[in-house]
């Protein structure tokens, strides 16, 4: 069993263009926010290879300069997943690929190889993707960035054996309750990383963006929306906090938690 790892970067994002290149201060300096991911790539077991993936010179250029090994692609690569189908038709051979999307450098080690794991053990599905149960501090952030209007975490909600049945940036489901801190809730926060078999994910840009893509910005709900079999993993936070640089206003969270990881 092989597995490699791509992490898409892209430079003209939307919401926060650049955002690979953005510093991130921690307790071991001052790192950019592609080579923090590719560092927490680095510390998953029974990885083969490690790859960043982008169509930009400035991101190919740093992500050298620091080690990584950098696969250009198309900048017609609509989302990370089309990034990815375009890697692993250059790296063939491999029977996982894994997107470890490049905003997340707090991805435990352990998600990825969680989610591995239950996609070879599940041979009905086509993609796995873990998913991380919210307690109240999570759930209120992630509320609190919908009344200001911001785009933060992604929740997930699954049926019989863990099978996706949607994914939104608004909050799912709706719970109409507050909880405490550290209390448990039915929120599910959708972890952005991916485990494709290749066969599924060599398809993916053949099929064309359906509405509900369009209308989140998620590009799983592709798979859903072509009857592909989407498996959630539930992975343990393990005391580890966990975000995602959505928003320029997620550099100082994500430094905080950097700062607790000393």
């Amino acid at each position: 069993m092989s597995v490699l790892i791509a992490i898409p970067a892209r430079f003209a994002s939307t919401r926060f263009p650049g955002k690979p290149l953005v510093v991130l201060r921690g307790p071991d300096g001052e790192k950019s926010l592609v080579q923090r991911s590719w560092e927490a790539a680095m510390t998953v077991g029974r990885v083969d290879r490690v790859v960043v993936a982008t169509d930009d010179p400035r991101i190919r250029d740093h992500a050298e300069g620091f080690g990584a090994e950098v696969i250009m692609t198309s900048s017609e690569c609509h989302n990370g997943t089309e990034r990815c189908a375009e890697v692993a038709g250059l790296l063939t051979g491999f029977d996982v690929v894994v997107n470890l999307q490049g905003d997340a450098p707090l991805t435990p080690a352990w998600f990825v190889e969680d989610l591995v794991a239950g996609l070879l053990a599940d041979p009905a599905a086509d993609i796995a993707t873990p998913v991380l149960r919210c307690d109240g501090r999570m759930l209120a952030g992630l509320l609190d960035d919908r009344r200001h209007g911001r785009v933060g975490g992604t929740t997930a909600v699954f049926g019989a054996g863990m099978r996706g049945l949607y994914f939104s940036k608004e909050v799912i489901p709706f719970t109409g309750k507050i909880y405490a801190d550290d209390a448990p809730t039915p929120v599910f926060h959708h972890v952005g990383v991916y485990a494709y078999r290749p066969a599924a994910l060599a398809d993916y840009p053949f099929w064309p963006t359906g509405p509900l893509e369009r209308l989140e910005g998620l590009e799983q709900l592709r798979f859903l929306e072509n009857g592909r079999h989407v498996l959630c993993v539930e992975v343990q936070a393990q005391g580890r906090q966990f975000w995602e640089l959505n928003n320029p206003s997620d550099v100082a969270v994500i430094e905080a938690m950097l700062a607790t990881m000393a």
